[in-house]
């Protein structure tokens, strides 16, 4: 169980004013707020033992090296990885996508094909348009539907011997669907495709298993999971992060350096050129314990019934429409007002102290979809309330009066 007023005092954010007004913040997909013991984290590495890992015998290079690598190993054990040197940290899923993306670029000739679904987010369809690009691949695009989930008939039909990758979105961030990937996945093994997961927006509701799910990548950003921002993991099985090429060059990455020849580190140092987030890593894993003690069991099953409420809740606003109506979706509700563009309600409710996403939420196509410019989005986590859901179809139905 959920004990929700015990879960809010540990969010300072929450208790401040936006406005005037008690601030009810909705843009949860975007990212999520930060509990004081992941602030406080933060701010004992710097004041305990800030140092640069890996490169020093000194005391707090070891002691900054040990809480880095734990961190590793929490992640590892957290999405049931088979070895920790599968865990890369990176900046986010962004930065995760795009390595694997380039690493691609060694493997992909003219007439391959690149495989996305129409429900992602640009971060994971961008760098895979470059991709083909630079490579003569083609990128082809799984098809969904009216109530934004994709046409699996249409996903068979597709895939191929020419198929080289699938990337999916786990969740998706405009419309709240949850994918069935794990069935995705092994179609596109049995024409011998890899297969990428966006699991930023899936981190935040639910753990994944990618043993069980068997997928060859799967990516997510911290600051969506209550940790810092500019944090990320990409997961890759061993023989595909020992097959693809580095991303970067640099420090820390190499084995051996001279001007005729470098040679490459083991993983997972092979992709961790540089000086890393080192506070932002070490926290990530203070945020994983975090949200663990609460339980994923507790988080999805509140979310759940914050999602079935808020559905309702709207739904009684004369000329609202949602979209993405999957049965199978997480706490996200992406709506529109009749005769009111997106921007002009959520500036208005912002005056009450109501903080929701507008736009196309970096989703472009789906709204390309439906026709239609964006929509208001609000996504709800684990430490909103009903009351608070309550408070946003006030706001909403008081925007419409004032502009119609």
């Amino acid at each position: 169980m959920i004990n929700i007023q015990k879960i809010r005092a540990d969010f300072p954010i929450l208790s401040q004013k936006v406005n005037g007004k008690s601030l009810v913040y909705f843009d949860n997909a975007a990212t999520s707020q930060k509990p004081q013991v992941v602030i406080d984290a933060e701010a004992n590495y710097y004041k305990e033992i800030n140092a640069n890992i890996h490169r020093g015998v000194h005391t707090l290079s070891q002691l900054a090296t040990d809480a880095y690598e734990r961190s590793r190993l929490k992640i590892q054990q957290h999405i049931n990885a088979k070895f920790s040197h599968e865990v890369l940290f990176t900046s986010g899923t962004t930065h995760g996508i795009n390595l694997v993306a380039n690493g691609f670029s060694s493997f992909l000739k003219p007439g391959d094909e690149v495989m996305v679904s129409a429900l992602e987010h640009h971060s994971n369809i961008v760098p895979w348009q470059m991709l083909c690009e630079k490579t003569g691949a083609k990128l082809v695009v799984i098809p969904m539907n009216e109530i934004g989930e994709l046409i699996l008939s249409e996903y068979e039909r597709l895939l191929s011997e020419k198929t080289k990758i699938v990337t999916v979105n786990h969740i998706s961030n405009a419309l709240g669907t949850i994918n069935p990937i794990k069935l995705m996945i092994n179609k596109a093994h049995k024409v011998g495709a890899a297969v990428l997961i966006d699991g930023a927006q899936a981190v935040p509701h639910l753990k994944p298993d990618v043993q069980e799910l068997n997928c060859d990548f799967y990516v997510f950003s911290g600051h969506k999971i209550c940790g810092p921002t500019g944090t990320g993991i990409l997961y890759g099985k061993e023989e595909w992060l020992n097959k693809l090429p580095p991303y970067q060059g640099g420090g820390e990455m190499i084995a051996t350096v001279t001007f005729e020849k470098t040679t490459y580190a083991e993983l997972p140092h092979k992709f961790e050129a540089g000086t890393p987030n080192i506070a932002g890593g070490i926290v990530l894993g203070t945020a994983i314990d975090y949200l663990n003690e609460i339980g994923f069991e507790n988080i999805a099953a509140y979310e759940h019934e914050l999602l079935e409420y808020g559905t309702k809740q709207l739904l009684e606003i004369e000329g609202l429409k949602i979209y993405g109506t999957s049965s199978q979706k997480t706490s996200v509700i992406s709506f529109t007002v009749e005769g009111i563009h997106p921007y002009d309600i959520g500036t208005i409710i912002d005056k009450l102290g109501i903080a929701v996403r507008t736009g196309h939420h970096c989703a472009q196509p789906i709204m390309d979809f439906y026709q239609i410019p964006g929509t208001l989005r609000a996504s709800f986590a684990f430490y909103n309330t009903k009351e608070e859901i309550d408070a946003l179809v006030v706001a909403i139905k008081k925007a419409q009066q004032m502009l119609t």
